[in-house]
């Protein structure tokens, strides 16, 4: 109990006076993992889209695939990013290896199944001829998958939640690809990591209360974002009623 509020002293402490780059630190997890995240709602919600209407052969294969993985190894996705981007590697060429770009590939690799898997189920779960009323009205497909990615809103923000959290939280592939390199690619995981390999359990308990605290603010966000939306659909009328479709611009 002691050494639990000693890390809370500890972490108002580099906090107040900044300590151990502690800022540099947040920050550039938040970087990181945003991007990362961004980059994973993207080609998630493409994919999610393309499984949950696409009838195709090997859909079930591929299917199987993404909630395979919603538990990927994050060391795995580390070994073979790094072995991508080493310097004789596929890659190589590109000096990316131990910089933050190949901790945000290998942070969207994690996240990716995630909001791919979330995005599949929740549009899969639709009434099917929800699309063919849209068709009906004259939508081009592009303001179809819009239309139905509204109707799944609520779903999609708690995919980006699990996507975020997946990322922010990943430290094997994170070390393995950036090399927790002081002033350039060390984000609070692995600053936690170096500080507990020293024995200084204080220093790593404070950075371990950040990093939660931080998490808990950006899901607190979400959720109020959330909720949100569900205000707004409730606003909007009972199911079945007849509304009006808001088409994208």
């Amino acid at each position: 109990m002691d050494l639990i509020i000693d890390g809370f002293r500890e972490a108002l402490r580099l906090l107040a006076h900044n300590q151990r780059d502690v800022y540099e630190i947040t920050l550039r997890s938040l970087y990181v993992s945003g991007t990362a995240t961004a980059i994973s709602l993207v080609l998630g919600v493409m994919a999610g889209a393309a499984l949950a209407f696409g009838r195709f052969r090997g859909r079930l294969i591929l299917l199987a695939l993404v909630n395979t993985g919603m538990g990927l190894p994050p060391v795995v996705v580390g070994l073979v990013v790094a072995i991508l981007l080493w310097r004789s590697g596929p890659l190589g060429d590109l000096g990316w290896i131990y910089t933050p770009r190949a901790m945000i590939i290998a942070q969207a690799i994690i996240a990716t199944p995630v909001i791919t898997g979330f995005t599949a189920a929740s549009l899969a779960s639709l009434p099917p001829k929800l699309r063919l009323q849209v068709y009906a009205l004259g939508a081009s497909r592009l303001q179809m998958l819009w239309i139905l990615l509204r109707e799944v809103r609520l779903p999609l923000l708690a995919a980006v939640m699990a996507g975020f959290g997946a990322a922010i939280s990943e430290v094997g592939a994170s070390v393995m690809v950036g090399g927790n390199i002081a002033g350039d690619t060390r984000v609070l995981t692995g600053a936690i990591l170096l500080e507990q390999s020293r024995g200084e359990f204080g220093a790593a308990l404070a950075l371990g209360i950040i990093l939660l605290t931080m998490m808990v603010a950006v899901n607190v966000l979400f959720t109020w974002v959330q909720f949100g939306a569900r205000r707004d659909r409730w606003s909007e009328g009972a199911p079945g009623e007849r509304r009006d479709i808001a088409w994208p611009r």
